[in-house]
């Protein structure tokens, strides 16, 4: 039987994927193996089909216990024989299985590395009895330290090639750098082996990034459009699983939760019931995944922010095996990241914890790109990719960007200036003019310092990544990253280089879910665009965006009061374009018996809103709380929220009419106020992670009122 016939026979494929035949025959030809592959790429498959074909067993060793049974099941299911060994079964079943080697009736055996490499030996002893005649080692960036997820009992598995020479051992992984794979074939010890690496790109998934505001509201919202679809969602601990998944339960998903302090029968049933399609979601931390083959998990959401790379790409590679559209989707918290670096500590070895603090930068380095995520990934696994791939959320959105220049200028000549030898955060405390002892006091006499005062740190932050990935500035790591100028700061900083750099606000989802929106009349939109922007010699783009062409599309305005609503439409684009496009509209809504929608769309906020003009209900608020009722009282009495109520009363902070010391103590608020500072006000939410418990909502809005209130007097000074 030829390789493709087995393909046919066992697995249902007509040709094979990737490198897939070429690894084949490789271990047929006895020759050792290192493949890499993207996660559903393939890879069991590389070792499986040779151990059809091989008249012998077929040793896989498998870290985890959840994998085993998957793979397991599915090639009984297939035809192949195969069971596992590990710590969930009795003895009497482990009995039954070595009775199977024995007599030869076993094709392939899962196994893990500590099993094999037991003090008393006795397993390995036993399979060296047997015909072993292909070892396979799945997941085996385990073995290296400059891994993700290094295990210290996978460096046992260096003494296979002395305890079976003459086997071929095919190392496989969806996740390891170079210098992981460097790792791999040395403590591997393999004899001269074939490495394949596959692309890593998984061009059916689109990647997206959110900053992660009300979490759970967030996710209904994402899962709202997605109930009758498969989906994993990872969460950093096992409490947050079980609450998680409870929480869903209530808003009527199925869901489960699965982490590695369940019960083997739990963590089994539940993984059963989600590949069945009895539930739709498991909530889950990183012991749920790998190897599992379940095809159509449409969505993977990570509630937590990954420790890595590596690993982020494996789990979000459990969606769309099978090569359907899929979605990955991460809510980011800076304060996830200051949670994690504690984590990333390893003890006893600083150099294992460096190389984890590192992992955990680009990770969060990802996190805060202004540029394409698929990019990013791939560069990160040495792969050339271009800078645009139509399908991350950078890619499919439109951001409003500005002139940046002097920006740019004020950061290239602090680096100028310090030397290029200090790294990002002394540039941007140099920038901000901050008195801490830290600067250098010759640095403070500096023309530059204090030169950036009025930009957040936050933004500041963002403004030397986006200026790195531009290639206006370069990061050396001599010990600690350091920036540097690179030939093309020069132009710049002589004003003969203009830098675009992007605002911060993205034109965002809207919070509530739109209604679908007519194809037919969307296209109708652009091609009137498309007249004006050839009749008048400019991009489309700049006459309307495509956002404001869906939204027409969406809320089919028919008059010229509803077409203001619409984004995009200010006075003199609403005059000189309005009337056409209403056209374009009435005549389809006409047509197909349409009418307006515009009701379903929130109102623009009214222009020019004059400073300190305040709305009936929040002076009602301000009168009860003037006459002593707290906010819960004030909630109660008028019928709405308490988050409401902070509103009213935070925005008399803003305006003066009411005292910060109302509401926070001056201790917290230096505390709130220098979180603020460092990781800007836009959204509360990252800032009540990085502050912990003691901080409430309502303390951290009212500084950040105080805040608002002292800049807007120093603007009219």
């Amino acid at each position: 039987m030829t390789p493709l016939q087995a393909l046919q026979k066992y697995f249902g494929y007509t040709q094979f994927r990737h490198t897939q035949q070429e690894i084949i025959d490789h271990v047929l030809r006895k020759q050792d193996v290192m493949a890499l592959m993207p996660t559903g790429g393939g890879k069991s498959l590389c070792y499986q089909l040779p151990a059809v074909l091989l008249n012998g067993l077929t040793i896989v060793i498998s870290p985890l216990i959840a994998l085993m049974k998957d793979q397991v099941d599915s090639l009984n299911l297939n035809g192949i024989p195969a069971a596992y060994l590990n710590s969930s079964q009795s003895a009497e079943e482990q009995k039954d299985i070595a009775i199977q080697l024995q007599n030869n009736r076993l094709r392939l055996l899962y196994i893990a590395p500590e099993r094999l490499f037991a003090a008393d030996n006795r397993m390995m002893a036993f399979l060296k009895t047997l015909n072993v005649v292909q070892i396979a080692i799945d997941e085996a960036h385990c073995i290296s330290q400059w891994g993700h997820d290094f295990r210290p009992e996978y460096l046992m598995l260096s003494g296979l090639k002395q305890q079976f020479p003459d086997v071929p051992v095919i190392a496989l992984t969806a996740t390891a750098d170079k210098l992981t794979q460097k790792d791999i074939l040395e403590k591997l010890n393999l004899h001269n082996p074939a490495i394949f690496v596959s692309s890593f790109n998984r061009a059916n998934i689109t990647y997206r990034v959110t900053p992660k505001k009300n979490s759970f509201n967030q996710l209904l919202k994402f899962l709202g459009q997605r109930k009758d679809e498969s989906g994993i969602i990872y969460c950093l601990s096992r409490k947050s699983t079980e609450t998680l998944a409870a929480d869903l339960k209530e808003e009527g998903y199925d869901a489960e939760a699965y982490h590695a302090g369940l019960s083997n029968e739990v963590k089994a049933r539940n993984q059963e019931a989600f590949l069945k399609d009895e539930i739709k979601i498991i909530v889950a931390t990183i012991a749920f995944g790998m190897g599992i083959n379940k095809s159509n998990v449409r969505y993977v959401v990570h509630i937590d922010l990954p420790k890595n790379i590596e690993g982020y790409y494996q789990e979000t590679g459990r969606a769309g095996r099978d090569g359907l559209a899929s979605d990955a989707l991460l809510l980011f918290s800076p304060g996830d990241a200051i949670k994690l670096r504690g984590f990333a500590q390893v003890d006893d070895n600083p150099g294992q914890s460096a190389i984890m603090l590192k992992k955990l930068d680009d990770m969060v380095n990802y996190c805060q790109l202004h540029a394409c995520r698929r990019q990013y990934l791939m560069h990160y696994f040495n792969e050339p990719f271009p800078d645009h791939c139509g399908s991350c959320d950078f890619c499919l959105s439109e951001f409003t960007k500005f002139d940046g220049t002097l920006i740019a200028q004020k950061a290239l000549s602090a680096v100028a200036r310090l030397k290029e030898n200090f790294g990002g955060g002394y540039i941007i405390d140099f920038l901000r003019g901050s008195r801490s002892e830290k600067i250098w006091a010759e640095h403070k006499a500096l023309k530059t310092y204090g030169a950036g005062a009025d930009i957040s740190k936050a933004d500041w932050q963002r403004y030397l990544r986006e200026l790195t990935s531009q290639g206006y500035l370069q990061t050396e790591d001599n010990g600690f990253p350091v920036l540097k100028l690179t030939a093309k700061s020069g132009a710049v900083l002589k004003g003969e280089q203009k830098v675009e750099l992007i605002s911060h606000e993205a034109i965002e989802e809207h919070e509530h879910e739109a209604p679908a929106h007519e194809a037919e009349l969307l296209n109708q939109l652009r091609q009137k665009r498309q007249e004006f922007a050839v009749m008048e010699n400019l991009p489309a783009y700049i006459i309307l965006s495509d956002a404001t062409l869906l939204e027409m599309a969406t809320y089919l305005p028919q008059k010229m009061d509803e077409l203001r609503l619409i984004s995009g439409f200010g006075d003199v684009k609403l005059a000189r374009y309005g009337r056409e496009f209403l056209t374009v509209i009435n005549n389809y809504c006409q047509a197909k018996e349409l009418s307006s929608r515009i009701n379903q769309k929130s109102a623009k906020r009214q222009r020019n809103s004059k400073r300190g003009q305040t709305s009936d209900t929040a002076k009602t608020t301000l009168d009860l709380y003037k006459a002593g009722l707290t906010i819960a009282e004030i909630a109660t009495e008028r019928a709405l929220s308490p988050i409401t109520i902070e509103g009213h009363l935070t925005g008399f902070i803003q305006t003066g009419q009411l005292n910060v010391s109302d509401f926070v103590n001056d201790e917290k608020l230096a505390v709130i106020k220098d979180a603020a500072e460092s990781y800007g006000t836009e959204r509360l939410a990252p800032l009540k992670e990085v502050l912990g418990d003691n901080y409430s909502y309502t303390e951290i809005k009212a500084v950040v009122a105080w805040m608002n209130f002292n800049q807007n007097t120093q603007n009219q000074n």
